[in-house]
């Protein structure tokens, strides 16, 4: 996928009329690029239409209209655009209840390192995480991490061709898999090239 530029992007004026429809678009679209993982943990699968959304909300909600600032957003939002060979995706943990997080996310220490994707019988793609800034320090992990997950030729081949496609967490202290539905298959394999 290519990454946003500028020109790909409505004004603030523009984006204002626009909002309400282009925001229903993509919540129908994120719908099947959600996979939860157990009871509290949960991959957002990004594309290019998600960061655009991203970034659009970012710009509305600081009012940044000058070109230096857009690049910037820019800047900091185009490395969650997947790139056709690997998948990329925001990694939640989530807990309603404060105190049941705040002890959870100190007995995860390392999750983001342990969550996998594997496309029909080809061997697991484990995550490489937080290339941005560390997410953890010696008492917790963040329960928000950021990951890519890269593919070989031959698992794109294999996803593009309909194979199963699971996505799991094999950490001590938490062990869960799904196995993604139909459209949310459907739509990672679009990622791919």
């Amino acid at each position: 996928m290519k990454a946003l530029q500028r020109r790909d992007l409505l004004s603030l004026e523009d984006y204002a009329q626009k909002r309400a429809e282009f925001r229903a678009c993509v919540l129908a679209h994120k719908r099947h690029r959600q996979v939860g993982i157990g009871e509290h943990g949960r991959l957002y699968f990004e594309d290019r239409l998600t960061v655009q959304y991203q970034v659009q909300e970012m710009l509305r909600i600081e009012k940044i209209f000058e070109g230096p600032e857009i690049e910037e957003e820019l800047k900091a939002y185009n490395p969650l655009i997947p790139d056709g060979h690997n998948w990329k995706a925001t990694f939640m943990l989530e807990y309603e209840d404060v105190e049941e997080r705040r002890k959870a996310l100190a007995s995860l220490h390392g999750v983001a390192d342990k969550v996998w994707v594997q496309v029909g019988a080809k061997a697991r793609v484990w995550a490489i995480a937080d290339e941005d800034m560390g997410r953890e320090n010696a008492d917790k992990t963040s329960s928000v991490h950021f990951l890519r997950f890269d593919l070989t030729p031959d698992i794109v081949t294999d996803a593009k061709g309909g194979a199963a496609i699971t996505c799991g967490i094999d950490h001590p202290a938490y062990r869960h898999q799904t196995v993604l539905d139909d459209g949310t298959r459907a739509s990672l394999a679009a990622d791919l090239s």
